[in-house]
């Protein structure tokens, strides 16, 4: 086992080998199929209102200072860049949660060599539905109001020189609540109970989050990525876990 702060990009690689076997080729295509159509519309839309989302953004400067929009420009672009991003990861997982938590499922039962779960059929899939919906939309509730706050604190003069890098570590420490949370979910883990979890494995979480985060902000690249993150943290669950993993119940 690799040392905690490098154990992310460790489950990361493994979790892109399992996606890639053919046991699982199956299952990745649901939801990459999904994320495919998403991620077309949204650079098609975001191609055409790019510069009017930055021209909305940018402040207004007086003249004596707008020699500060060639300094500003490249600021709000990569702001931009950063919102288009979490928007589409944040839908793409919102829309594909339940193959995405079939997924978590399958590759389990891969790592662990054993199937305790409910045997396959689209009713299961469908009764998976309203659950990992309500569990997409806790994530929301737990990311909305810090991104807002971190938002609002990033215009504030001064204060904008502490809040606007907390945005790196609050953007990682969401992508290993967003995939490791797949895994937990299907164990019925709470949403508290896994929180505390990943707070236990600090290091791991974050070396997790930062693997993804990183590979997640290269386009079409993260389209078989976000699969395999799913695979790696469902990785992550069984081997951080070890003796304390719990069988899965029958829905």
């Amino acid at each position: 086992m690799p040392a905690p702060v490098m154990s992310g990009p460790h489950y990361l690689r493994e979790g892109l080998k399992l996606v890639l076997s053919p046991g699982l080729r199956l299952f990745v295509l649901l939801p990459l199929l999904v994320n495919l159509v998403l991620f077309v519309g949204l650079i098609y839309f975001a191609g055409h209102e790019f510069s009017l989302w930055v021209d909305h953004l940018m402040p207004t400067l007086p003249g004596w200072l707008s020699f500060l929009n060639y300094i500003l420009w490249p600021l709000f672009v990569v702001l931009v860049i950063l919102m288009v991003f979490f928007t589409f990861t944040m839908l793409a997982n919102i829309i594909a949660s339940p193959f995405n938590g079939f997924l978590a499922e399958k590759v389990e039962v891969v790592v662990r060599g054993s199937d305790n779960f409910p045997q396959f059929s689209w009713g299961e899939l469908l009764a998976m539905v309203p659950r990992t919906l309500a569990r997409e939309m806790r994530k929301l509730g737990y990311f909305l109001p810090r991104a807002i706050g971190l938002f609002i604190l990033s215009f504030i003069p001064v204060v904008n020189i502490i809040a606007a890098p907390l945005w790196l570590p609050f953007g990682v420490w969401m992508m290993a609540i967003q995939y490791i949370d797949y895994p937990a979910d299907n164990h019925k883990m709470s949403w508290q109970d896994m929180l505390a979890w990943l707070r236990s494995k600090r290091w791991q979480s974050m070396s997790f989050g930062g693997s993804v985060y990183l590979v997640l902000l290269i386009p079409v690249v993260n389209l078989l990525m976000m699969p395999a993150a799913i695979a790696g943290a469902t990785l992550f669950w069984v081997q951080e876990r070890g003796d304390q993993a719990l069988t899965p119940s029958s829905r």
